[in-house]
């Protein structure tokens, strides 16, 4: 199968880690993955005109889109990035388009040219959410799937995470017909328990981990405010891996307390495992999100979580597979829990056994591929079905 892959490379994100984990198990599986992403305008000019004979060999193929501004947050396209879009699809002539959404207008002009082109349409739909929409971040999020939502219902399919974000589509008129339930899955071969010497080099007895951006929707400040009140003793420390616009704000009124270790960002990814190996406690404070990978790295590591009931990370760890915090009483309720693990610390362990489980039971890369190659074959035969009816 020939799916041309519409996601981001850069700036470092969860989408983008979703796009690399997924195209790299398909081409594993052997299909043939031509990877479609905004870059600057003069890598994107080489691309206009690709010569089909070219891809016949190669199982990976890299076309770059135009742009005029992109973040972790949203893309503006150039002018020029329709074109050369659609033209490279009518050389690629893929089976499938799969569209990892990241807040593009382009989004909002696939449909058309999908049909246009006869190419049925597969997007994920990321967008971070609070159903219960409790706080102004959230407030945020339902306005994006409001704007989405008249899009959506023209894809073929639109991937999401979890039936509370179903139900939150269905209620802006996206049809059950049009959805597919596929959450996000991690390689818990790759994501494992196994011996670490993080805690050493960071003279740590006990270590809890944030791993993810430092910005508003993170709440990572309501996660430094309780470890700054319950004074934690000796050998407890707190290790911040990431960066984002709130990092310079972050480290000025907190950088003072030595128990804190600023990590920055990691892209090395055997470092990375290396850190959640050997972390004892994992705790994600966010006021929104769609279904965490990082989350699930961890669990995959064995590692005890505490994260928000918002998106679909409640449902990831009821149940015992992990501690759910009222996004609303972050503070307050770290308050009670760090001490917990201090004084029990047989609790990460209990807890990060049955994580790991859930994990192998629900949420492996695996599963995702399986599903996702199902809802291929499927959507294309709907295709064929729509365009032999004319």
């Amino acid at each position: 199968m020939h799916i041309a892959w519409l996601g981001k490379k850069s700036p470092a994100c969860g989408n983008v880690t979703y796009s690399r984990e997924i195209t790299n198990a398909l081409l594993d599986r052997g299909h043939r993955v031509s990877f479609m992403h905004f870059a600057p305008e003069s890598e994107g000019e080489i691309h206009e005109h690709i010569e089909h004979e070219y891809l016949e060999d190669s199982s990976h193929q890299d076309v770059t889109l135009p742009f005029l501004y992109k973040s972790t947050i949203y893309t503006v396209p150039s002018l020029r990035a329709n074109k050369i879009l659609i033209d490279s699809l009518r050389s690629l002539k893929p089976d499938l388009i799969h569209a990892s959404l990241a807040i593009s207008p382009l989004d909002f002009r696939l449909p058309e040219i999908c049909a246009e082109l006869d190419l049925p349409l597969v997007a994920t739909f990321h967008q971070p959410f609070d159903v219960k929409r409790r706080n102004l971040a959230s407030s945020t999020q339902q306005l994006t799937y409001q704007i989405y939502a008249p899009s959506l219902a023209d894809y073929n399919q639109v991937i999401i995470f979890s039936n509370i974000q179903k139900e939150l589509l269905n209620k802006l008129g996206v049809p059950n017909t049009r959805i597919a339930i596929i959450p996000n899955g991690v390689d818990s071969d790759r994501y494992s328990p196994a011996i670490s010497n993080i805690k050493a080099e960071l003279k740590a007895d006990l270590l809890f981990l944030y791993q993810g951006r430092l910005a508003a929707e993170k709440n990572v400040e309501a996660l430094l405010r309780a470890w700054r009140k319950c004074r934690m003793p000796e050998g407890c420390k707190l290790a911040i891996v990431g960066t984002g616009p709130l990092l310079a704000g972050l480290k000025a009124f907190y950088g003072s307390d030595s128990s804190i270790i600023w990590m920055g960002y990691i892209a090395d990814e055997k470092r990375r495992i290396e850190i959640l190996r050997g972390t004892d406690v994992f705790i994600l404070p966010s006021l929104v999100e769609g279904l965490s990978l990082s989350l699930l790295e961890a669990m995959s590591c064995g590692v005890a979580c505490i994260a928000t009931d918002v998106g679909a990370d409640g449902e990831v760890i009821e149940g015992g597979a992990g501690v759910i915090l009222d996004s609303h009483k972050v503070t307050s309720q770290l308050c009670t829990l760090l001490p917990l693990f201090v004084e029990h610390p047989e609790l990460a362990k209990i807890i990060g056994l049955k994580a790991r489980q859930r994990v192998l039971d629900r949420y492996t890369l695996a599963k995702n591929i399986d599903s996702l190659e199902a809802l291929y074959e499927q959507t294309m035969s709907q295709q064929w079905v729509r365009v032999s009816a004319f």
